[in-house]
């Protein structure tokens, strides 16, 4: 608060110090002080203006304004569409970051909307009335071309930001671009990691994206890389990749491991007073793949047009493995065998040397 002292004759009042006035700790500049002085009618006045105090918390000041700008147009309206296990995974990120998240999900998860503290929504309607700036597609890969075409676009505003997660890229943006007005931006993303894997935080994990249609509104970018950003400060290695480039990638590194894992769990494996780390480490890769549904590992096959090659590489290097096996085996049988077969043909005398004395005529 500022007072300003009266402007009194110098003989009524105490001089005023001429040390500078402290105006508030937390500028930590040397206060302001001013004396005006002035000689009228042969008298003389001294007029003074002193800055008494200043509020040290300003709710108005310039700098606080600017930053609750910055931090509201950093922050995003989201609405997830599906509420899986995956939706509720990023939504608790979300929410923790400050963005307003709004859900909407075939069954019926509003108590664990309460608990997370976002919004449900039973119809599709009343969540694209509440014209989120970002829609999230949580859903699984084989229901999302009927989940896209359930939802009513006309009611969303017409720059609306579309992003998906699924583990496959081209199938998702062949869907986008088929069923979306072409005024609607279009974000194709994969987090390469799950409740499992991330479940200590995020830091160092890859996350794949795709700009397949951003609009060059700064207004459209700025969003764009607004929730880029969501992963980018929970420390993700964002990796900017093509839809087809990914899915080239995925078919090895995640068809694969989805197989091996699966067929692990066609088999007995145990834990056992022997274990070794590798041994370990195949067993979480099968608890791991397993606690997958199998329609995401159906996904991944049939929506992957690279997981056919991958396959038939892993069964022939499969029969290789097994030739070399059996091929070292069939060479030490065979030798064994002749081995055998000339031994028993030597003639042995009574006391089991060779006899090799000529026969009587």
């Amino acid at each position: 608060m500022l007072t300003l002292s009266c402007l009194q004759p110098s003989k009524t009042r105490a001089a005023i110090p001429h040390e500078l006035h402290a105006i508030s700790h937390c500028f930590r500049r040397p206060s302001l002080s001013l004396s005006i002085y002035s000689t009228r009618n042969q008298s003389n006045w001294r007029r003074s203006l002193c800055i008494r105090a200043i509020d040290a918390a300003q709710p108005y000041d310039y700098e606080t304004q600017i930053y609750e700008r910055f931090e509201q147009s950093i922050k995003l309206r989201i609405a997830i569409v599906g509420f899986g296990n995956f939706g509720q995974f990023l939504a608790k990120t979300l929410v923790q970051q400050g963005h307003t998240v709004l859900v909407h999900s075939r069954s019926n998860y509003s108590d664990i909307a309460i608990e997370l503290g976002v919004s449900f929504y039973f119809d599709p309607h009343d969540l694209c009335e509440e014209h989120p700036e970002v829609i999230l597609l949580c859903t699984s890969i084989l229901s999302t071309e009927s989940v896209l075409k359930s939802l009513p676009l006309q009611r969303l505003k017409r720059s609306t930001l579309f992003v998906d997660v699924l583990s496959v890229k081209e199938m998702p943006r062949n869907l986008f671009l088929q069923i979306l007005p072409p005024e609607f931006d279009i974000l194709c993303t994969h987090p390469m990691f799950g409740p499992e894997s991330g479940k200590n935080g995020w830091g160092g994990l890859p996350f794949v994206y795709d700009k397949v249609r951003i609009g060059n509104e700064e207004s459209r970018v700025h969003r764009c890389n607004s929730f880029l950003n969501i992963f980018a400060q929970e420390g993700c290695r964002l990796v900017e990749m093509s839809c087809a480039e990914h899915d080239r990638h995925a078919a090895g590194t995640q068809f694969i491991t989805h197989f091996i894992g699966r067929t692990l769990g066609k088999i007995d494996l145990d834990f056992t007073p022997i274990n070794t780390k590798g041994y370990e480490t195949l067993l979480n890769l099968r608890d791991n793949t397993c606690g997958d549904s199998f329609e995401l590992f159906y996904g991944l096959f049939i929506y992957n047009k690279n997981a056919l090659e991958q396959l038939e590489r892993l069964d022939m290097a499969f029969e290789s493995v097994k030739m070399q096996l059996f091929g070292r085996l069939h060479d030490i049988l065979r030798k064994q065998m002749f081995e055998n077969d000339e031994d028993s043909e030597a003639p042995q005398s009574n006391n089991g040397a060779v006899d090799e004395s000529p026969q009587s005529q």
